[in-house]
């Protein structure tokens, strides 16, 4: 199988490099972005599996940002992280095409976990639309 390609965005940066440096252990590819319009760049130059995306940013929301995620490939599986103040971003996000919420902070297994369930999902999609052509 090959590596999933993960793009992390949140606004703290501190937060990102540890979680990268988690997941670049666990066979991820991963890059980092601190803002939504900095996620949107890069969404658009490179393609990406899974996008691990805070609720809460400065500038661009997370819930602004998955819709413009959305916009540009559907097919991409976010995985919003949300605090307790914010179920219900998490929960609208899911209504938008979220893969999954999870609360912040949270243990690596359960990440993991979801990353893994995300990226399989993706996988057997992209499968049978290749199947299609």
């Amino acid at each position: 199988m090959s590596k999933a390609q993960v793009l992390i965005v949140d606004d703290e940066e501190r937060f990102c490099i540890t979680l990268q440096k988690i997941l670049t252990r666990e066979k991820l590819d991963v890059d980092i972005a601190n803002s939504g319009m900095e996620a949107i760049q890069k969404i658009k130059q490179k393609t990406y599996d899974i996008v691990i995306l805070d609720v809460k940013m400065p500038g661009l929301s997370g819930i602004e940002t998955l819709k413009e995620i959305k916009k540009i490939d559907i097919g991409i599986e976010v995985i919003l992280l949300t605090g307790h103040a914010s179920v219900d971003s998490g929960i609208d996000g899911m209504r938008l095409g979220a893969y999954d919420y999870i609360m912040k902070p949270c243990e690596t297994d359960v990440l993991m976990d979801a990353l893994n369930s995300a990226y399989a999902v993706k996988s057997a999609r992209d499968e049978r639309l290749k199947k299609r052509d």
